[in-house]
């Protein structure tokens, strides 16, 4: 592959906290995030201020090619600029910042709806199974049989 100064190339597997430095990572675990997507990428790097990006969907990194993660072309003068810093590892610690902030205010607001409970209107969250407190363990079949 030929290298290009003009655009820097970003691979969702550079940002995956369940891989090793050695196998791949390219941020430290505190700006790691679980599962990364293409898609959660591109996300991440237009929160990061970076404009200028092309996804490619179907492509594999070369020392991963059973998985067909994509990779994001990013504009080199349009990342640099706008993260500050001065080279691709700047770049790549700014978006992971950015997408493990995201992915921590998603989960804390997963937690928080799930501790509210269910909203009005919806009746799957609101029915709830039928409690045998009175039984002791029993089962419903062997109350009725007991019963007769």
């Amino acid at each position: 592959m030929t290298t290009n100064p003009d655009r820097i190339v970003v691979w969702p597997g550079y940002f995956d906290s369940k891989v090793s430095r050695r196998s791949g990572r390219r941020v430290s675990k505190n700006r790691a995030v679980i599962n990364p997507t293409l898609d959660g990428l591109a996300y991440a790097a237009r929160s990061a201020g970076i404009r200028k990006m092309k996804r490619e969907e179907k492509a594999s990194h070369p020392a991963r090619p059973h998985a067909e993660e994509g990779r994001l072309w990013v504009s080199t003068a349009d990342a640099l600029a706008a993260t500050g810093s001065n080279s691709k590892e700047g770049v790549l610690q700014a978006i992971g910042s950015a997408w493990n902030g995201q992915q921590s205010e998603s989960k804390a607001a997963d937690k928080a709806a799930k501790v509210s409970g269910p909203k009005v209107g919806d009746k799957r969250g609101q029915s709830q199974r039928k409690s045998f407190k009175g039984t002791k363990g029993r089962k419903p079949s062997e109350r009725r049989k007991r019963r007769k």
